[in-house]
This record gives structure tokens, C-alpha cells and sequence, in this order.
């Protein structure tokens, strides 16, 4: 087992779980459908903040405190409560949506077209994902996941390095003045 600090994985989370009859099994049909709904709860919620924020850029901290507090509050009871899980992932989809939405409203005020390329990407690399699981095109076999674990730990530490420098007015030509193409390989 994978050492953790996170109380959600501690040695014994799953002591104390009764074996799950054929009904409960977990299918991967249905995790893929189950990551589609919560992913158009936390777009759906996203909007109407979004949507707000065109109206009155004011009028959505609000929106954005509810969704930071409450997704903490969901967080945590799914974390001492997981037989409530199924329950508790929609309202702390919905949460994020609210606090995500107005972020990404902030932002895209300022950077015009940042959330959009984020957004985008963030949706293919998961509609991929989930396609390449269902179809069985890949396996989490452990030195799949290392390859994962080494591939975004070499983007983090780019990115790290470029958010650094950047402190110190050094800029990174091929990361900052390409666009997509920075984003693609950074």
C-alpha cells in the first residue's frame, strides 16, 4: 500500500467493509458514466456562476463562498462517511462548479481565451481517458501508473522551474509566446 497523509487513505479505510455482493461491483461502464454526470454537474453549476458574472461581476462571491465552503464540508464528510459517497461526490460537484465557475470568470476577464484552452484541454484529456479505460486500450498496471506519476511530475517541475524564474523577470520564449504549442510541450 501506498503511504498517504491523506485521512481518506489511511491503512485502515477499507477495514471493516463488507464484501460487496455482484450488484455492487464497481463496473467500469459505470464509473465512466458515473465521472460524465459529475463532470456536467460541476459544468452546469460553472455556468450559472459564469452566467451571474456577465450580469454583475459582484454578485458572485457569493455564489463562489458557497461553493469553496461547501466543497470543503462535502469533502469531509465523504472522508469519515464513505458509505455516503454517492451522495456526497454530486453536491461536491456541484460546490466546485460554483467556486470553479467564478475563478474561471475572473480570470477569462483578464486573459481573455486562457479558460477556454484550459477547459478544452482538461475535458479531451478526460473524454480520452475514460474512452481508452472503457475500450480497454490501457491498463493501470503499476508501471503504467509510474510512467503517469514520472510524466506529470517532469510537467510540474517545468512549470515550477518557469513560475521561479518568472519571479526573477526571466522569461521561457518557447513556453510563453507560443500559445498552444507552449502548452502542448510544457
Amino acid at each position: 500500500m501506498m503511504r498517504s497523509s491523506n485521512p481518506a487513505l489511511r491503512a485502515d479505510t477499507f477495514r471493516g467493509l463488507s464484501a460487496a455482493s455482484s450488484d455492487d461491483v464497481m463496473t467500469l461502464e459505470g464509473t465512466a458514466l458515473r465521472t460524465g454526470f459529475l463532470l456536467l454537474a460541476v459544468v452546469c453549476s460553472a455556468a450559472f456562476v459564469w452566467q451571474k458574472f456577465l450580469v454583475s461581476p459582484a454578485s458572485i462571491m457569493p455564489w463562489m463562498l458557497v461553493g469553496v465552503i461547501g466543497g470543503l464540508v462535502f469533502s469531509l464528510v465523504t472522508c469519515f462517511k464513505k458509505s455516503w459517497a454517492p451522495i456526497t461526490a454530486t453536491g461536491y460537484a456541484l460546490c466546485e462548479g460554483l467556486a470553479l465557475g467564478g475563478i474561471s470568470a475572473i480570470y477569462n476577464a483578464q486573459f481573455h481565451g486562457i479558460v477556454l484552452q484550459a477547459v478544452g484541454l482538461t475535458i479531451g484529456v478526460l473524454a480520452m481517458l475514460v474512452v481508452a479505460y472503457a475500450t480497454r486500450l490501457i491498463r493501470a498496471t503499476e508501471n503504467f501508473k509510474l510512467g503517469i506519476f514520472a510524466a506529470t511530475a517532469g510537467i510540474g517541475l517545468v512549470y515550477l522551474a518557469t513560475w521561479i524564474l518568472s519571479l526573477f523577470h526571466v522569461n521561457i520564449p518557447y513556453i510563453h509566446d507560443n500559445g498552444w504549442i507552449g502548452i502542448g510541450f510544457s
